[in-house]
């Protein structure tokens, strides 16, 4: 069997290349193609020695720092790639990836990491928080993403089977392309996070500093709690914005750190605080991994992967708005009900989300589907 992985882009290693690499490694066989690739050599590990094939804005001026501007081209550069030798094409989307073309003998499945969050439901934060609200330019944005949204609904039928990475984006799927999807939760290196007991007295939080992270809430809520440390990892666009508002002796800002310092801080801190409205998000998990309970916005992904007060075995707690007195609230709530979370049960849960069990879960549904496809 001839397979094609069809990824959207390849500029950084984050969540969705780490879904890749494994992708890559269950399908050893299997060809890479992508819009570009402008990935940095240092960070090249996880495609294992795969030259992947590009479109033609790989070439087309200033791509490499500037390959987003071109997304009104992206629908015609991925419906470039001739797939048409191959019997199984898996899409890892969350932009134009799943619009590839097919053929009726051919089977797609599509990984989707969510339908596309800037034409559909979060079309108008997104404008918002880029300045295009009203003007000409925003106008031209407002039209380019309603030609993206007629065109993401008609690559719908080319897939065969979406397989969303929680049951929020399951949901997302049902309500943007009225298709039912199964659920491959995306792989977490549980392995390289090692179970640390004895935590220090100090909160932590890691993140890109993007506005939907909400870094900004969190160092808010903790500057009216000067008595609780916290230690901020990250760098970003909100970098200066964030720095302004930790005008209190508890905030640290690390900027970006290395892996290991950050796996140093995970393991040794009382509690993450994740205050993001995520599709699934990795990082409570990986704090969960070292033992460290989460204490979490209470909508979208994290509602998943991290138990609350009220589960058997507890690994966090929620707050229900992106307040700073929700924050400041479950901070409270967390440290009256601390002894009853075990570090213990946090890595027992962040073992369910494995590499290992991503490959055998995600072989599991496209052996389903070539099954019921008489293939």
């Amino acid at each position: 069997m001839r397979i094609a992985i069809v990824h959207d882009w390849l500029t950084v290693y984050a969540g969705a290349e780490r879904a890749l690499e494994q992708l890559l490694l269950l399908y050893p066989q299997a060809d890479l193609f992508c819009i570009c690739d402008f990935l940095p050599d240092n960070q090249r590990h996880f495609l294992h020695g795969r030259k992947p094939k590009t479109t033609f804005i790989q070439n087309l001026p200033k791509a490499k720092s500037y390959y987003r501007h071109y997304l009104p081209l992206m629908p015609l550069a991925i419906e470039q790639h001739d797939l048409s030798e191959y019997d199984l094409v898996i899409s890892s989307s969350h932009a134009v990836a799943k619009g590839v073309l097919t053929g009726p003998d051919q089977t797609h499945v599509c990984y989707t990491y969510t339908p596309i969050r800037y034409a559909w439901d979060l079309q108008h934060q997104y404008l918002k928080e880029s300045g295009l609200v009203t003007g000409f330019k925003a106008m031209l944005a407002k039209i380019i993403l309603h030609y993206i949204r007629i065109w993401d609904l008609r690559t719908v039928n080319g897939v065969d089977q979406f397989v969303g990475i929680s049951d929020f984006i399951k949901r997302r799927i049902k309500k943007v392309y009225a298709r039912q999807a199964e659920v491959v939760y995306p792989p977490v290196d549980i392995k390289g996070f090692n179970l640390q007991t004895e935590k220090q007295d100090y909160y932590v939080t890691a993140s890109r500093m993007v506005p939907y992270k909400k870094i900004d809430l969190i160092v808010e809520a903790f500057s009216r709690m000067p008595d609780k440390k916290l230690i901020v990892i990250g760098d970003g666009p909100e970098m200066n914005k964030i720095a302004a508002l930790a005008r209190t002796s508890n905030i640290q800002l690390l900027g970006y750190q290395p892996y290991e310092v950050l796996k140093d801080h995970l393991q040794k801190a009382k509690a993450f605080v994740f205050a993001a409205e995520e599709d699934f998000g990795i990082a409570p998990l990986e704090a969960q991994a070292c033992g460290t309970p989460v204490i979490a916005f209470g909508k979208g992904g994290a509602c998943e992967t991290i138990r609350g007060l009220d589960a058997e075995k507890p690994t966090g707690v929620f707050f229900q708005k992106q307040t700073v007195t929700e924050l400041v609230a479950a901070v409270e709530q967390f440290e009256k009900n601390a002894r009853n979370i075990s570090p213990l049960w946090c890595r027992e849960n962040a073992e369910r989300f494995s590499t290992e069990n991503f490959k055998k879960n995600f072989s599991n549904v496209v052996e389903s589907v070539l099954k019921n496809r008489g293939l």
